[in-house]
Protein backbone atom coordinates (compact mmCIF):
# COMPACT_ATOMS: atom_id res chain seq x y z
CA UNK A 1 0.00 0.00 0.00
CA UNK A 2 1.07 3.80 -0.62
CA UNK A 3 2.46 4.46 3.21
CA UNK A 4 1.73 6.86 2.07
CA UNK A 5 9.24 7.45 5.82
CA UNK A 6 12.26 8.35 8.30
CA UNK A 7 14.80 5.47 8.36
CA UNK A 8 16.14 3.81 11.76
CA UNK A 9 18.96 1.77 11.00
CA UNK A 10 18.39 -1.87 11.10
CA UNK A 11 21.59 -2.24 14.11
CA UNK A 12 18.79 0.17 16.06
CA UNK A 13 15.84 -1.66 15.02
CA UNK A 14 17.69 -4.84 16.12
CA UNK A 15 19.22 -3.65 19.16
CA UNK A 16 15.81 -2.43 20.51
CA UNK A 17 14.31 -6.04 19.78
CA UNK A 18 17.26 -7.93 21.66
CA UNK A 19 16.42 -9.48 24.72
CA UNK A 20 12.88 -8.79 24.24
CA UNK A 21 11.47 -11.18 22.35
CA UNK A 22 11.98 -15.11 22.26
CA UNK A 23 14.07 -16.00 25.23
CA UNK A 24 15.29 -19.46 24.11
CA UNK A 25 15.99 -22.05 21.70
CA UNK A 26 13.33 -23.54 22.62
CA UNK A 27 10.71 -20.65 22.50
CA UNK A 28 11.85 -20.54 18.55
CA UNK A 29 10.79 -23.81 17.64
CA UNK A 30 7.58 -22.88 19.01
CA UNK A 31 7.01 -19.52 16.95
CA UNK A 32 8.81 -20.83 13.11
CA UNK A 33 6.39 -20.98 10.51
CA UNK A 34 6.44 -20.26 6.42
CA UNK A 35 3.95 -18.54 4.24
CA UNK A 36 2.66 -20.41 0.96
CA UNK A 37 4.82 -19.03 -2.10
CA UNK A 38 1.68 -17.28 -3.71
CA UNK A 39 1.58 -14.28 -6.02
CA UNK A 40 -0.95 -12.93 -7.70
CA UNK A 41 -1.60 -14.26 -11.25
CA UNK A 42 -1.08 -11.51 -14.22
CA UNK A 43 -4.32 -10.31 -15.55
CA UNK A 44 -5.00 -10.29 -19.52
CA UNK A 45 -3.85 -6.78 -20.75
CA UNK A 46 -1.79 -6.13 -17.71
CA UNK A 47 1.58 -5.41 -18.96
CA UNK A 48 0.34 -1.86 -21.04
CA UNK A 49 0.05 1.37 -20.44
CA UNK A 50 -3.21 2.64 -21.53
CA UNK A 51 -1.83 5.90 -23.01
CA UNK A 52 -4.13 7.88 -20.84
CA UNK A 53 -3.26 10.93 -18.46
CA UNK A 54 -4.10 10.28 -15.02
CA UNK A 55 -6.78 11.41 -13.24
CA UNK A 56 -5.23 13.59 -10.74
CA UNK A 57 -4.42 16.03 -12.93
CA UNK A 58 -1.46 16.92 -11.85
CA UNK A 59 1.32 18.10 -14.46
CA UNK A 60 3.49 15.16 -14.24
CA UNK A 61 0.79 13.01 -15.07
CA UNK A 62 -0.04 14.12 -18.48
CA UNK A 63 0.53 11.56 -21.47
CA UNK A 64 3.14 14.17 -22.64
CA UNK A 65 4.75 14.32 -19.21
CA UNK A 66 4.33 10.39 -18.67
CA UNK A 67 5.97 9.80 -21.86
CA UNK A 68 8.90 12.20 -22.29
CA UNK A 69 9.77 10.95 -18.87
CA UNK A 70 9.72 7.49 -19.59
CA UNK A 71 12.55 8.28 -22.37
CA UNK A 72 14.59 9.83 -19.98
CA UNK A 73 14.40 7.27 -18.01
CA UNK A 74 18.06 5.58 -18.33
CA UNK A 75 19.82 9.13 -17.90
CA UNK A 76 17.37 9.15 -13.85
CA UNK A 77 18.84 6.12 -13.14
CA UNK A 78 21.77 6.98 -14.19
CA UNK A 79 21.50 10.52 -12.24
CA UNK A 80 20.89 7.91 -8.84
CA UNK A 81 24.21 6.46 -8.91
CA UNK A 82 25.48 9.15 -6.54
CA UNK A 83 22.94 9.05 -3.89
CA UNK A 84 23.33 4.94 -3.86
CA UNK A 85 27.54 5.45 -3.36
CA UNK A 86 26.31 7.21 -0.41
CA UNK A 87 24.64 4.41 1.27
CA UNK A 88 27.46 2.05 0.13
CA UNK A 89 25.99 0.29 -2.70
CA UNK A 90 29.16 -0.57 -4.95
CA UNK A 91 29.09 0.22 -8.31
CA UNK A 92 29.08 -3.35 -9.42
CA UNK A 93 25.97 -3.90 -7.50
CA UNK A 94 24.34 -0.64 -9.03
CA UNK A 95 25.26 -1.90 -12.92
CA UNK A 96 23.45 -5.35 -11.85
CA UNK A 97 20.57 -4.29 -10.36
CA UNK A 98 19.72 -0.93 -11.75
CA UNK A 99 21.41 -0.55 -14.98
CA UNK A 100 19.29 -2.92 -16.56
CA UNK A 101 15.97 -1.39 -15.83
CA UNK A 102 13.39 -0.22 -17.95
CA UNK A 103 10.11 1.62 -16.96
CA UNK A 104 6.74 -0.03 -16.32
CA UNK A 105 4.30 2.11 -17.57
CA UNK A 106 1.38 0.51 -16.76
CA UNK A 107 2.06 1.50 -12.71
CA UNK A 108 0.41 4.93 -13.78
CA UNK A 109 -2.54 3.45 -14.77
CA UNK A 110 -2.57 2.70 -10.96
CA UNK A 111 -1.28 6.14 -9.34
CA UNK A 112 -4.17 7.85 -9.31
CA UNK A 113 -6.93 5.01 -8.71
CA UNK A 114 -6.01 3.79 -5.08
CA UNK A 115 -9.47 2.12 -3.77
CA UNK A 116 -8.78 3.64 -0.30
CA UNK A 117 -8.80 6.97 -1.33
CA UNK A 118 -11.39 7.16 -4.45
CA UNK A 119 -14.35 4.44 -3.38
CA UNK A 120 -17.03 5.08 -0.53
CA UNK A 121 -16.09 3.96 2.76
CA UNK A 122 -19.27 1.37 2.85
CA UNK A 123 -18.07 0.21 -0.95
CA UNK A 124 -14.31 0.06 0.92
CA UNK A 125 -15.42 -1.81 3.67
CA UNK A 126 -17.68 -3.74 1.85
CA UNK A 127 -14.67 -5.46 -0.07
CA UNK A 128 -12.45 -5.91 2.51
CA UNK A 129 -14.28 -6.82 5.50
CA UNK A 130 -16.11 -9.98 4.35
CA UNK A 131 -17.62 -13.26 6.08
CA UNK A 132 -14.69 -15.53 3.99
CA UNK A 133 -11.39 -12.76 5.32
CA UNK A 134 -12.81 -13.20 8.70
CA UNK A 135 -13.14 -16.84 8.45
CA UNK A 136 -9.81 -17.41 7.11
CA UNK A 137 -8.42 -15.08 9.52
CA UNK A 138 -9.82 -17.03 12.20
CA UNK A 139 -8.37 -19.88 10.97
CA UNK A 140 -4.60 -18.46 10.11
CA UNK A 141 -4.94 -17.17 14.15
CA UNK A 142 -5.32 -20.68 15.45
CA UNK A 143 -2.74 -22.15 12.86
CA UNK A 144 -0.03 -19.39 14.04
CA UNK A 145 -1.13 -19.19 17.40
CA UNK A 146 1.60 -19.32 19.38
CA UNK A 147 3.40 -16.09 17.20
CA UNK A 148 0.81 -14.71 17.38
CA UNK A 149 0.68 -15.09 21.25
CA UNK A 150 4.54 -14.35 21.26
CA UNK A 151 4.57 -11.25 19.23
CA UNK A 152 1.53 -9.57 21.09
CA UNK A 153 3.32 -10.56 24.50
CA UNK A 154 6.51 -9.09 22.94
CA UNK A 155 5.08 -5.99 21.79
CA UNK A 156 2.07 -5.22 23.20
CA UNK A 157 -0.27 -4.88 20.22
CA UNK A 158 -3.32 -6.48 19.64
CA UNK A 159 -2.59 -9.36 17.60
CA UNK A 160 -5.93 -8.67 16.04
CA UNK A 161 -4.98 -6.05 14.58
CA UNK A 162 -1.80 -7.89 13.56
CA UNK A 163 -3.77 -10.12 11.87
CA UNK A 164 -6.44 -7.77 10.60
CA UNK A 165 -3.57 -5.91 8.70
CA UNK A 166 -2.27 -9.20 6.88
CA UNK A 167 -6.07 -9.81 5.31
CA UNK A 168 -6.74 -6.58 4.37
CA UNK A 169 -3.22 -6.08 2.86
CA UNK A 170 -2.83 -9.65 0.92
CA UNK A 171 -5.24 -11.59 1.90
CA UNK A 172 -3.37 -13.48 4.31
CA UNK A 173 -0.40 -13.89 2.19
CA UNK A 174 -2.68 -15.02 -1.08
CA UNK A 175 -2.28 -12.00 -3.32
CA UNK A 176 0.75 -10.13 -2.84
CA UNK A 177 1.82 -8.55 -6.32
CA UNK A 178 4.19 -9.58 -8.85
CA UNK A 179 6.01 -6.99 -9.56
CA UNK A 180 9.67 -6.36 -8.92
CA UNK A 181 10.08 -3.59 -6.39
CA UNK A 182 12.99 -2.71 -8.18
CA UNK A 183 11.63 -1.89 -11.00
CA UNK A 184 8.45 -0.51 -9.41
CA UNK A 185 10.22 1.81 -7.46
CA UNK A 186 12.90 3.26 -10.22
CA UNK A 187 9.38 3.51 -12.44
CA UNK A 188 8.06 5.92 -9.97
CA UNK A 189 11.67 7.79 -8.58
CA UNK A 190 11.64 8.75 -12.47
CA UNK A 191 8.29 9.24 -13.76
CA UNK A 192 5.00 10.40 -12.47
CA UNK A 193 3.94 12.96 -9.59
CA UNK A 194 5.74 11.51 -6.69
CA UNK A 195 9.12 11.16 -7.98
CA UNK A 196 10.83 12.74 -4.91
CA UNK A 197 9.18 9.64 -2.34
CA UNK A 198 9.79 6.71 -4.23
CA UNK A 199 13.23 8.14 -5.21
CA UNK A 200 13.99 7.30 -1.46
CA UNK A 201 11.95 3.76 -2.09
CA UNK A 202 13.98 2.90 -5.18
CA UNK A 203 17.14 3.63 -3.28
CA UNK A 204 16.51 1.46 -0.32
CA UNK A 205 15.35 -1.22 -2.54
CA UNK A 206 18.84 -1.23 -3.71
CA UNK A 207 19.97 -1.36 -0.32
CA UNK A 208 18.09 -4.61 0.39
CA UNK A 209 19.44 -6.48 -2.86
CA UNK A 210 22.81 -4.85 -2.10
CA UNK A 211 22.95 -6.51 1.25
CA UNK A 212 21.19 -9.55 0.08
CA UNK A 213 18.29 -9.35 2.84
CA UNK A 214 15.75 -10.42 -0.07
CA UNK A 215 16.74 -12.06 -3.16
CA UNK A 216 15.92 -10.53 -6.05
CA UNK A 217 13.16 -13.37 -7.60
CA UNK A 218 11.90 -12.60 -3.99
CA UNK A 219 11.62 -9.12 -3.58
CA UNK A 220 8.01 -8.58 -5.99
CA UNK A 221 5.00 -6.67 -4.47
CA UNK A 222 2.74 -4.38 -5.38
CA UNK A 223 2.53 -1.73 -8.48
CA UNK A 224 3.94 0.85 -5.55
CA UNK A 225 7.02 -1.51 -4.18
CA UNK A 226 5.37 -2.52 -1.26
CA UNK A 227 6.28 -6.22 -0.45
CA UNK A 228 5.45 -9.45 1.42
CA UNK A 229 2.32 -10.54 3.13
CA UNK A 230 1.55 -7.21 5.15
CA UNK A 231 3.40 -4.99 2.21
CA UNK A 232 5.93 -2.83 3.37
CA UNK A 233 7.81 -0.56 1.46
CA UNK A 234 11.48 -1.00 1.43
CA UNK A 235 12.27 2.04 3.84
CA UNK A 236 9.90 0.45 6.21
CA UNK A 237 11.90 -2.89 5.92
CA UNK A 238 15.00 -0.88 6.75
CA UNK A 239 13.16 0.95 9.85
CA UNK A 240 11.13 -1.73 11.06
CA UNK A 241 11.73 -5.42 10.15
CA UNK A 242 12.64 -7.55 12.59
CA UNK A 243 14.26 -11.15 12.56
CA UNK A 244 11.58 -12.71 15.44
CA UNK A 245 12.53 -16.02 15.04
CA UNK A 246 16.18 -15.22 15.31
CA UNK A 247 17.65 -17.29 12.27
CA UNK A 248 19.59 -14.65 11.22
CA UNK A 249 17.67 -13.15 8.77
CA UNK A 250 14.43 -10.58 8.70
CA UNK A 251 12.23 -12.36 5.84
CA UNK A 252 9.00 -10.37 6.29
CA UNK A 253 8.50 -12.66 2.17
CA UNK A 254 8.43 -16.46 3.73
CA UNK A 255 8.36 -16.04 7.67
CA UNK A 256 4.90 -15.83 9.62
CA UNK A 257 6.75 -14.77 12.86
CA UNK A 258 9.11 -12.18 11.00
CA UNK A 259 6.23 -10.80 8.53
CA UNK A 260 4.16 -10.64 12.66
CA UNK A 261 6.67 -9.22 14.62
CA UNK A 262 7.67 -6.83 12.22
CA UNK A 263 4.19 -5.96 11.34
CA UNK A 264 3.36 -5.66 15.32
CA UNK A 265 7.18 -3.38 15.62
CA UNK A 266 5.84 -1.12 13.38
CA UNK A 267 2.61 -0.15 14.79
CA UNK A 268 4.46 0.15 18.07
CA UNK A 269 6.89 2.83 17.04
CA UNK A 270 4.05 4.25 15.40
CA UNK A 271 2.62 5.02 18.69
CA UNK A 272 0.34 1.64 19.58
CA UNK A 273 -1.00 1.94 23.55
CA UNK A 274 -1.10 -1.53 25.06
CA UNK A 275 -4.44 -2.35 26.14
CA UNK A 276 -6.15 0.06 24.29
CA UNK A 277 -8.59 -0.21 21.08
CA UNK A 278 -8.82 1.89 18.34
CA UNK A 279 -11.77 3.55 18.40
CA UNK A 280 -15.79 3.16 18.68
CA UNK A 281 -18.81 3.54 16.36
CA UNK A 282 -21.28 6.26 17.75
CA UNK A 283 -24.50 7.64 17.60
CA UNK A 284 -24.56 11.58 16.12
CA UNK A 285 -27.31 13.77 17.18
CA UNK A 286 -28.95 15.37 14.26
CA UNK A 287 -28.93 18.69 16.02
CA UNK A 288 -24.75 17.96 16.75
CA UNK A 289 -22.35 20.77 15.48
CA UNK A 290 -20.36 18.88 12.92
CA UNK A 291 -17.87 21.68 12.80
CA UNK A 292 -16.66 20.01 16.19
CA UNK A 293 -15.86 16.88 14.07
CA UNK A 294 -11.79 17.49 12.99
CA UNK A 295 -9.09 15.52 13.47
CA UNK A 296 -7.24 17.78 15.63
CA UNK A 297 -9.79 18.42 18.02
CA UNK A 298 -9.65 15.78 20.74
CA UNK A 299 -12.01 15.68 23.63
CA UNK A 300 -12.28 13.03 26.07
CA UNK A 301 -15.42 10.32 25.39
CA UNK A 302 -16.79 12.01 28.87
CA UNK A 303 -17.15 15.48 26.65
CA UNK A 304 -18.17 13.91 24.05
CA UNK A 305 -21.09 12.03 25.52
CA UNK A 306 -22.04 15.49 26.82
CA UNK A 307 -22.78 16.69 23.36
CA UNK A 308 -24.87 13.97 22.99
CA UNK A 309 -22.97 11.21 21.41
CA UNK A 310 -23.61 7.61 22.37
CA UNK A 311 -21.86 4.35 21.84
CA UNK A 312 -23.86 2.37 19.15
CA UNK A 313 -25.38 -0.58 20.43
CA UNK A 314 -25.70 0.60 24.13
CA UNK A 315 -23.04 -0.31 25.59
CA UNK A 316 -21.09 2.04 27.94
CA UNK A 317 -17.72 3.26 26.79
CA UNK A 318 -14.79 1.53 29.18
CA UNK A 319 -12.34 3.89 29.22
CA UNK A 320 -14.56 7.79 29.66
CA UNK A 321 -11.47 9.55 30.35
CA UNK A 322 -9.25 8.11 27.08
CA UNK A 323 -9.28 11.28 24.75
CA UNK A 324 -10.51 11.03 21.08
CA UNK A 325 -11.84 12.95 17.89
CA UNK A 326 -14.93 12.35 15.41
CA UNK A 327 -14.88 11.22 12.44
CA UNK A 328 -17.77 11.17 10.29
CA UNK A 329 -17.14 9.82 6.76
CA UNK A 330 -20.98 9.79 5.52
CA UNK A 331 -21.96 13.43 7.34
CA UNK A 332 -25.33 13.53 9.33
CA UNK A 333 -26.42 10.60 7.21
CA UNK A 334 -24.04 7.70 8.60
CA UNK A 335 -22.58 6.23 11.36
CA UNK A 336 -20.09 8.11 13.65
CA UNK A 337 -16.50 7.14 15.12
CA UNK A 338 -14.70 8.28 17.91
CA UNK A 339 -10.92 7.95 17.18
CA UNK A 340 -8.47 6.71 19.92
CA UNK A 341 -4.62 6.88 19.29
CA UNK A 342 -4.16 3.76 18.09
CA UNK A 343 -6.25 4.40 15.15
CA UNK A 344 -3.26 7.03 14.10
CA UNK A 345 -1.17 4.61 15.00
CA UNK A 346 -2.83 2.20 12.25
CA UNK A 347 -2.98 5.65 9.76
CA UNK A 348 0.97 5.55 10.09
CA UNK A 349 0.44 2.53 8.65
CA UNK A 350 -1.24 3.65 5.87
CA UNK A 351 -2.68 7.29 6.01
CA UNK A 352 -6.10 6.53 4.55
CA UNK A 353 -9.13 6.67 7.31
CA UNK A 354 -11.05 4.32 4.69
CA UNK A 355 -7.74 1.54 5.44
CA UNK A 356 -7.49 2.01 9.22
CA UNK A 357 -10.96 2.24 9.32
CA UNK A 358 -10.88 -1.31 7.53
CA UNK A 359 -8.38 -2.51 9.65
CA UNK A 360 -10.10 -1.91 12.90
CA UNK A 361 -13.15 -3.30 12.03
CA UNK A 362 -11.76 -6.58 10.70
CA UNK A 363 -9.74 -6.94 13.84
CA UNK A 364 -13.20 -6.54 16.07
CA UNK A 365 -14.82 -9.14 13.77
CA UNK A 366 -12.08 -11.62 13.88
CA UNK A 367 -12.37 -11.27 17.96
CA UNK A 368 -15.91 -12.05 17.53
CA UNK A 369 -17.15 -8.95 17.33
CA UNK A 370 -20.41 -7.52 15.31
CA UNK A 371 -21.43 -5.57 12.33
CA UNK A 372 -21.56 -1.79 12.59
CA UNK A 373 -24.66 -0.49 13.91
CA UNK A 374 -25.81 2.16 11.09
CA UNK A 375 -26.43 2.30 8.31
CA UNK A 376 -24.59 3.78 5.41
CA UNK A 377 -26.17 5.83 3.36
CA UNK A 378 -25.72 3.69 0.20
CA UNK A 379 -28.59 5.91 -1.63
CA UNK A 380 -26.06 8.61 -2.58
CA UNK A 381 -24.34 8.67 -5.36
CA UNK A 382 -20.63 8.39 -5.38
CA UNK A 383 -18.70 10.64 -6.99
CA UNK A 384 -16.45 9.87 -10.17
CA UNK A 385 -12.79 10.58 -9.75
CA UNK A 386 -12.84 13.36 -11.97
CA UNK A 387 -15.84 14.63 -9.73
CA UNK A 388 -13.93 14.15 -6.47
CA UNK A 389 -10.66 16.60 -8.55
CA UNK A 390 -13.60 19.19 -9.81
CA UNK A 391 -14.86 19.65 -6.35
CA UNK A 392 -10.77 20.20 -5.13
CA UNK A 393 -10.05 22.13 -7.73
CA UNK A 394 -13.60 24.05 -7.11
CA UNK A 395 -12.92 24.48 -2.95
CA UNK A 396 -9.19 25.88 -3.37
CA UNK A 397 -10.87 28.21 -6.13
CA UNK A 398 -13.02 29.48 -3.60
CA UNK A 399 -10.38 29.90 -0.76
CA UNK A 400 -10.97 26.58 0.83
CA UNK A 401 -7.70 24.65 2.00
CA UNK A 402 -7.68 21.34 0.29
CA UNK A 403 -3.69 21.16 -0.30
CA UNK A 404 -2.67 19.93 -3.69
CA UNK A 405 -6.17 18.52 -5.46
CA UNK A 406 -5.60 14.51 -6.54
CA UNK A 407 -8.99 13.22 -6.09
CA UNK A 408 -8.07 11.94 -3.25
CA UNK A 409 -10.35 12.57 -0.22
CA UNK A 410 -9.33 12.53 3.36
CA UNK A 411 -9.46 15.00 6.42
CA UNK A 412 -8.30 18.34 4.71
CA UNK A 413 -11.24 17.82 2.05
CA UNK A 414 -13.74 17.06 4.40
CA UNK A 415 -13.24 19.96 6.41
CA UNK A 416 -12.92 22.36 3.53
CA UNK A 417 -16.45 21.06 2.62
CA UNK A 418 -17.37 21.53 6.07
CA UNK A 419 -16.49 24.98 6.21
CA UNK A 420 -18.01 25.96 2.85
CA UNK A 421 -21.15 23.99 3.90
CA UNK A 422 -21.11 26.45 6.88
CA UNK A 423 -21.09 29.32 4.79
CA UNK A 424 -24.07 28.39 2.22
CA UNK A 425 -25.73 27.32 5.36
CA UNK A 426 -26.21 23.70 5.11
CA UNK A 427 -25.30 21.24 8.04
CA UNK A 428 -21.70 21.31 7.69
CA UNK A 429 -21.20 17.31 8.00
CA UNK A 430 -18.09 17.35 5.63
CA UNK A 431 -19.81 14.68 3.56
CA UNK A 432 -18.62 15.28 -0.46
CA UNK A 433 -22.22 14.99 -1.89
CA UNK A 434 -23.13 15.67 -5.48
CA UNK A 435 -25.55 18.21 -3.93
CA UNK A 436 -22.19 20.10 -2.35
CA UNK A 437 -20.27 19.84 -5.65
CA UNK A 438 -24.13 21.68 -7.50
CA UNK A 439 -23.70 24.23 -5.39
CA UNK A 440 -20.13 24.63 -5.92
CA UNK A 441 -20.47 24.82 -9.69
CA UNK A 442 -23.02 27.37 -9.26
CA UNK A 443 -21.21 29.64 -7.27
Amino acid sequence: MTRIHSHLMAAAVMAAFTGSAVASDDRKSSITGTIPRTSAPVQPGDKEWSGESGGSGHPQMTAAAIRAAAAHFPQCIEQLWPLAARRGISRASFNAHAAPLTPDLRIMDFVDSQPEFTRSFWDYLDILVTDARIAKGREMMEKHSAIFEAVERTYGVDRYVVAAIWGVETNYGDIRGDRPVIRSTATLACVGRRQNYFRDEFLSALEILHRGDVKPDRLVGSWAGAFGPTQFMPSAFKRDAIDFDRDGRRDLVDSVADVMGSTANKLKRGGWNAGETWGYEVVVPATFDFLLAERGRTLTIREWEQYGLKRAGGQAFPRPDDRAYLMVPAGVQGPGFLMLPNFRAIMRYNPSEAYALAIGHLADRLRGGDAFVQEWPRYERVLSRAERLELQQLLARHGFDVGEPDGRFGARTRSAIRDFQARIGQVPDGFASAVVLDRLRAR
